[in-house]
């Protein structure tokens, strides 16, 4: 027996006094719960869109060695927790930190050369999202970017409640 629960050959019995009806309350409101934090931000909204134009116009237009490699790589990780922030209410670190991983895993993949591992090097779609070299200066670029995030949240946070 553990914390009142009896573990027997034919399953799992629970004493006359677990109300069911209270665990099944318990699910619905952290469903719920759940539910409250899809939240539509129209100021995240409006920022990745702002943010991915930027980008669209680096990649069709910048051809140099500053602004297209480093530029668009620090820019993207904040579009990202831009569009995350658009749609879901999540912590400030979390959200950062979880996009920060995420394009840590995408740029190591390609030093895996995931693209052709999965047979998709002709793919132009592909590469443009996959990419195709591996660079240290990438992962620092994206430290950045979501470094200013953190930064400029706390601020704002700071100026809310001032």
């Amino acid at each position: 027996m553990v914390f009142g629960v009896h573990v027997t050959k034919s399953g799992i019995s629970l004493p006359a006094v677990v109300n069911v009806n209270y665990f099944r309350l318990l699910c619905i409101s952290k469903y719920f719960y759940m539910l409250d934090k899809f939240r539509f931000n129209h100021w995240y909204f409006v920022l990745m869109l702002l943010l991915f134009s930027i980008e669209f116009i680096i990649g069709a237009d910048f051809h140099d060695a500053i602004i297209r490699p480093y530029g668009g790589d620090f820019l993207v990780v904040i579009l990202i927790y831009c569009f995350i922030k658009s749609f879901i209410n999540t912590p400030i670190v979390s959200t950062a930190l979880g996009v920060l991983l995420f394009s840590y895993l995408v740029e190591i993949s390609q030093y895996f050369h995931l693209v052709t591992l999965l047979g998709m090097q002709h793919s132009k779609l592909a590469k443009i999202m996959l990419g195709t070299s591996f660079s240290f200066t990438d992962l620092l670029a994206y430290t950045l970017g979501i470094g200013l995030v953190i930064v400029i949240e706390n601020l704002r946070l700071s100026m809310k409640n001032f």
